[in-house]
């Protein structure tokens, strides 16, 4: 069978693997979960610590000369914008004698266009009366200047009438003298468009005054329409509405925080957490997975999946033990206490048919420090040198960074390597499977420790071992003898379990499904 080298599908490898990504950030719930929680919590504590400053509100009624049933409210837009101006705020500050700055006081309030001629605004202050003082000098700030702009266009269209107007009488006062010079002289058809233009000129200047007193007939109609309709009052704040709307939008912005900071943290430390990937960088094929240790709010139902998936393994491993001719170890990496307890019950399985020794080589003594009744028998690292010989043993030690990788042969020169998902970068894998290699020592499968629920990729590599950086299939080669010559096959320390008929190590999947 084909084997796949991992330098083979480099080429055709994303920039970045979308659900590794997604499976990285989901695994990292506590961060963003904490995150999210201390923005709920902090949005909350700021609404009832740092309450709104009281505001007051007003609707103002502005009439416009231009007002159409179908205006889309430019108009009302316009009167927001020349409201939020510093020359309104000035002339409302001028009301209220106030020597604040315009500027500052622009921060203070804000229109807003509830129909076409309706203004109303809401002004913040220091306390109730002075947001109602506010909110009451900025309503007749505004109407004054709305009227001065009325009034201003009114006059200016009613001087530009009378001023047409002025111009035709100028004009008729020189017809009406060409028709007296002229009248004994001049012949009739010359007088007779004297007297038309006359009549003409007549009609445009009677025109022109009727249009001049209809403009400024119009602007006290507008006027009287500009005014404020609803004095000014105080907005009444709801404070646990305030609250639970502060507290969600922390929240909000905590999650997304943390979800931003789960994701490029996932991104930085390229930490393999799908089993194809862990498979991929250790050049071996996955074999089982387990949960990390459970805790009492796990439900009995999955208490009783992972009961069960650790005999299932601890049976592979009997099986993979009693298959090899070679010592063989248990390597941690990242779930020291995890390989431990695989090593304890590991070890009362072949109990029952030979006695066995487990070799702590463990940092930190993660096993009992007294022996259990029935239980096997543990030594450490440096007492190896106590056990006989003749007894069969099991090693367990650590891959993790600062590992004695020369000590790691005297454990075993077949391993099984008990990996927690994302504990390790993928250069500290490739480290891992180098070393191993280097060490001549077999990789039977890798132990997944707390997988992901949903991961579904493909964790098996056949013939994985010449994956490796370096040496392939070195670990086959005769082990060099006592005097160093090579062809011997002896073992760096204690003899060889009883050779029996080799059976395959099968993959224990913790989810109850089938990995193809």
């Amino acid at each position: 069978m084909t084997t796949t080298l991992p330098e083979e599908t480099s080429s055709a490898t994303p920039l970045v693997d979308v659900q590794a990504l997604v499976v990285a950030v989901r695994r990292r719930r506590r961060l963003w979960g904490t995150l999210a929680l201390l923005g709920l919590v902090l949005g909350g504590a700021m609404a009832v610590l740092l309450p709104a400053p009281p505001t007051a509100a007003t609707e103002v009624l502005v009439a416009h000369a231009q007002d159409q049933p179908n205006d889309p409210g430019t108009l009302i837009r316009t009167d927001v914008a020349l409201l939020q101006t510093t020359e309104m705020a000035g002339k409302a500050l001028a009301i209220l004698k106030s020597t604040e700055r315009p500027q500052d006081f622009l921060a203070q309030y804000q229109g807003i266009g509830l129909t076409n001629n309706v203004l109303q605004i809401t002004v913040k202050g220091t306390s109730a009366a002075d947001a109602e003082a506010r909110a009451k000098a900025l309503g007749e700030a505004f109407v004054a200047d709305h009227v001065a702009r009325l009034n201003a266009d009114a006059n200016a269209n009613a001087n530009a009438l009378v001023t047409q107007g002025n111009s035709l009488r100028t004009e008729l006062a020189q017809v009406n003298k060409s028709i007296s010079d002229g009248s004994s002289g001049t012949d009739a058809a010359t007088l007779e468009s004297l007297y038309s233009r006359r009549a003409a000129l007549t009609s445009q200047i009677d025109d022109f005054d009727q249009r001049a007193q209809q403009a400024r007939v119009g602007t006290p109609q507008l006027i009287s329409g500009t005014q404020v309709v609803d004095n000014p009052h105080l907005v009444k704040h709801s404070v646990p509405k305030t609250v639970a709307t502060d507290a969600g939008i922390g929240g909000v912005l905590g999650l997304a925080v943390g979800i931003a900071l789960a994701a490029i943290g996932a991104v930085v430390a390229d930490r393999p957490v799908l089993r194809r990937d862990i498979a991929v960088n250790l050049g071996a094929s996955v074999i089982a997975e387990l949960r990390a240790a459970p805790h009492r709010s796990v439900r009995i139902w999955q208490r009783r999946r992972s009961r069960d998936a650790r005999q299932r393994l601890t049976r592979t491993l009997v099986r993979t033990v009693l298959s090899s001719t070679e010592p063989v170890s248990l390597l941690e990496l990242g779930c020291a206490q995890n390989t431990a307890e695989i090593a304890v019950d590991l070890a009362k399985a072949l109990a029952q048919e030979e006695p066995l020794v487990v070799v702590d080589g463990l940092p930190g003594g993660r096993f009992p420090r007294r022996q259990e009744p029935g239980g096997p028998v543990v030594v450490r690292g440096e007492y190896l040198a106590t056990v006989p010989p003749q007894s069969d043993r099991i090693g367990v030690g650590s891959v993790a960074p600062g590992t004695a990788w020369t000590d790691l042969q005297y454990l075993g020169t077949r391993t099984v390597l008990v990996v927690r998902a994302g504990s390790g970068s993928a250069a500290w894998l490739h480290t891992v499977a180098r070393q191993l290699a280097d060490l001549r020592i077999a990789v039977a499968g890798v132990v997944l420790i707390d997988p992901d629920p949903g991961d579904r990729t493909d964790g098996t590599l056949w013939d994985g071992a010449q994956n490796a950086l370096r040496g392939v299939n070195e670990w086959q080669q005769p082990w060099p003898g006592a005097n160093g010559k090579p062809g011997a096959t002896g073992r760096p320390s204690g003899g060889p379990l009883k050779t029996r008929r080799p059976a395959w190590a099968v993959r224990v999947p913790d989810n109850d499904q089938e990995t193809r």
